[in-house]
């Protein structure tokens, strides 16, 4: 069981890829190398081929590396499933995961959501993405600042508040300021809810 994380970036015609190319290869080439694991292509649309136990964290965890630059956003869509068929690149690739991923990252726009997952079972779908909605409703709202932190957070979770505070040279009660703003407890409450449906589940 895979996921494929099908995603484009907004407000990308108003800023150099420059900006932000970098920090999103540095991030995708952890799971693995191009095209094989990821492809970025028309200049702004990437897919990406993870864990399905890790698919929610890695797209959060890429919402809050582009958010921490000011204006881009992003859209994804997340397919759960199988690969039944692998081609020279992710893009080339196939199966449930990919058809899924592909159907939710097309119907984004017209249900101005940013960020849908499909796992192949309606009733894990349904609370997954009532739940995303409700998180979507502050997760699109991250500062720069609050997105900075979200993703040190999510990339060094045994840092305490005391290390994070030296890491971005602010005070500790800033930290704790910032957390709060982020809503990260309820971040992390998604991410249990659904790492604990992929392993009882699917």
């Amino acid at each position: 069981m895979i996921a494929i994380i099908t995603g484009d970036i907004i407000n990308s015609e108003n800023y150099s890829s420059s900006e932000w190319i970098g920090m999103l290869k540095g991030y995708f080439s952890r799971f693995g190398g191009s095209p094989s694991y990821w492809e970025i292509y028309r200049g702004d649309e990437f897919q990406l081929k993870v864990n399905s136990h890790n698919a929610l964290l890695t797209a959060i965890h890429i919402k809050a590396i582009l958010k921490s630059i000011k204006g881009l956003d992003v859209r994804m869509g997340i397919g759960i499933g199988l690969e039944t068929f692998i081609g020279s690149g992710v893009s080339e690739s196939n199966g449930p995961a990919y058809q899924r991923s592909g159907r939710k990252f097309e119907s984004l726009k017209d249900n101005k959501v940013n960020l849908s997952i499909a796992t192949g079972r309606d009733d894990y779908d349904r609370t997954l993405n009532l739940m995303l909605r409700l998180a979507l409703d502050f997760m699109d709202d991250w500062s720069v600042v609050s997105a900075e932190i979200v993703a040190l957070v999510l990339d060094h979770p045994e840092l305490s508040q005391k290390e994070i505070a030296e890491q971005l040279g602010i005070k500790q009660s800033a930290v704790s300021q910032r957390l709060k703003r982020a809503r990260l407890d309820l971040v992390k409450d998604l991410l249990d809810y659904y790492e604990n449906l992929m392993k009882d589940e699917i």
